[in-house]
């Protein structure tokens, strides 16, 4: 080198990058680089952390609604089964998951009813917040507008969701 201490690249006339005047080169990353990386990672990975959170919350409150809507179909099926009572009435109640034993099983209706509030509560948590009622009107002779409501606890939904929600479900029988 002829009195310029920066090296050259060959065929130009200014200096290589990463060239100092004293000819070394930094080797290496410095450690407020890795220091910044790293914090920009660990913000990355409490979001990941929060969605998988907020994930998991909305997929159990899904669950709980599909439960409830099996356990509606659960009942209008058994009453199907039954269509004299069903159009009669005898299946028109409200059921308490926490309450099942005190549920009367006479009858066919009865049996029904006291085995639907076992798996409402199974299904949905024996509280005194989970609920089913059925509520049959005769509609003629040969049908019966039929409707079950199926009530229950959903405070695990997280943010924005109700803690009471309600699934109701209409047939004609």
């Amino acid at each position: 080198m002829t009195g310029n201490a920066f090296r050259t690249m060959p065929g130009r006339g200014r200096p290589r990058p990463g060239a100092q005047p004293n000819g070394r080169r930094q080797a290496g990353v410095g450690l407020i680089e890795v220091m910044v990386a790293m914090l920009i990672l660990s913000i990355g990975f409490l979001g990941v952390a929060a969605l998988l959170a907020t994930s998991l919350s909305t997929n159990n409150s899904a669950m709980a609604r599909s439960m409830a809507t099996v356990s509606s179909y659960s009942i209008l099926d058994a009453m199907r089964a039954d269509l004299a009572n069903a159009r009669g009435g005898s299946y028109n109640a409200t059921v308490t998951a926490s309450k099942c034993s005190a549920v009367a099983a006479t009858g066919l209706p009865g049996a029904q009813l006291k085995v639907w509030c076992g798996q409402l509560g199974q299904n949905l948590g024996a509280l005194d917040s989970t609920k089913g009622t059925i509520a049959c009107n005769a509609a003629g002779t040969s049908s019966a507008d039929c409707q079950v409501t199926v009530t229950f606890d959903d405070s695990r939904s997280g943010e924005g969701g109700s803690d009471q929600q309600q699934i109701v479900t209409r047939a004609m029988l």
